[in-house]
Parts: structure tokens; sequence; C-alpha cells
């Protein structure tokens, strides 16, 4: 009997992340696709309701992370992607815990899994996230994840959406910064480039939708984010090495 495929893992720090940032390549990448939540575990109880989750309504820790946890699954259903929340509460609930549980989780993947993680543009809790899978994946000899654009930080580029998105990134200090770090250590290619068409941006906004509980906060730093020509209007992946090509 043959083995199932490998598949695709998505690393996405909030619960939000991954349909901010992919919900139209997803139908491209190898299936099956699972989304990993990494700041997915539930508050302790003795945390007072943080500044964020309290300016998206919430009166408690707990209330804020059962409501987020039934977005993700609505979301997840319509992308038509399994679901994984990790044990690792949120920034402003973790206590200054490591981010062990990727090791755990990493490890007991097939070592030809595609792993995709994001770039980490302006977002410290990305940054860590993306960090630790690559340590992780260097300690267990595994390929280099590919790096995808988090939106809604990347997508403010002036260039975003166009031909000249990377080498804009590449000149940006208010953008690029987390791209040039990564493009100083590691070959980057462009694997999936996707300005999505009315269609895809239908189902993605159905998608980033089901998350609702934060919208509004994410109009303080991020503007009109759910417009149609907005930060979120275009996707883009890259790969890390000889192989890697433009699609």
């Amino acid at each position: 009997m043959t083995p199932p495929p490998p598949g695709t893992v998505i690393l996405s720090p909030h619960f939000d992340d991954a349909a901010l940032s992919l919900a139209g390549l997803i139908p491209r990448l190898p299936g099956p696709v699972t989304v990993v939540t990494v700041y997915g575990g539930e508050p302790a109880s003795h945390h007072r309701v943080s500044w964020w989750d309290s300016v998206c309504g919430f009166s408690t820790a707990r209330e804020a992370y059962r409501s987020r946890l039934t977005e993700d699954a609505r979301a997840c259903a319509l992308m038509g992607v399994g679901s994984v929340a990790l044990d690792h509460p949120d920034g402003p609930y973790a206590d200054g815990t490591p981010l062990t549980a990727i090791d755990a989780y990493l490890a007991e993947q097939p070592s030809d899994t595609l792993l995709l993680i994001p770039v980490s543009t302006n977002q410290s809790d990305h940054q860590k996230v993306r960090d630790r899978a690559l340590a992780v994946t260097a300690k267990l000899g595994r390929a280099t994840p590919m790096f995808y654009a988090d939106l809604p930080y990347t997508g403010h580029l002036d260039e975003w959406g166009s031909a000249g998105a990377d080498d804009a990134l590449g000149r940006s200090h208010q953008y690029g910064l987390a791209y040039q770090d990564m493009a100083s250590r590691h070959d980057l290619r462009l694997e999936h480039e996707l300005t999505l068409t009315d269609e895809q941006w239908a189902l993605k906004r159905a998608a980033v939708l089901c998350y609702g509980s934060q919208l509004a906060a994410l109009t303080i730093d991020h503007g009109m984010v759910m417009a149609r020509n907005g930060p979120l209007r275009a996707e883009r992946v890259w790969a890390v090495g000889p192989g890697a090509k433009d699609s």
C-alpha cells in the first residue's frame, strides 16, 4: 500500500496568520495542508485580559482564547485545511516560556514534509516562531523551510503585488528588514507569487472574516486591511537553495 503524501505544514504564529497570508496560495501547496497555530495554548486562569484582547472586546483571556478557537475552526474548514493548536499561550500570557512545542511537533513530522514559516516582517512573535523553526529543522537535519510574506505587515510595501516587490523589499528599511536578514543567510528564490483574482479574493475574504474578533483591532495599525486593493491582495513564498522556481 502506498503511504500517504507528507503534505504541507504552515506554521501560523497566531490563529489568523495563515489565512491573512496564504489563503489564496493554499490550493497550490501539496496536500494535505495543516495549519499549526504556535501560540495556540489556553492562558492560565491568573492572567488578566491583555490590552489586545480587551480592544477586541473580550473581558477575560480565556473568553478570547475560546472564541478564537471557534473562529479558527470555521476558517480552516473554509480553506480545506487541517488545524493543530500547539499548547503555548499567546505572547501576553506566555510567562516567558520557550516555544518548545514546536520542537516536538516538527520532530514527529515526516522528514520530507513541506514546511512554511513566516519571514517575520515587523512582528516579534512571528520572529520567535521563525527562529525556533529554523533552529529545530537544522538540528533535525531537515531542509530549510520556505518563507512566506506575513500579511498585512509585508503588504504595506508600495510595490506589493508588483513584479518589483522583491527588489523593493531588498531596499526598504520599513518593511524589508526581515526579508533582507533572511536573504543574507539563505539563497532565497521566489517559489510562489499570487495577486488574487476577484474569485480568489472572495474566498480569502470569507476565510479572513471568520476571525472577526480581531479585525477591528487590526485597523488600528493597518488601516484599510480588508480593502480589495489593500495589503492582503497579493501573497508571496520564497524557497531556499537550488531548484526553487517562480510560479
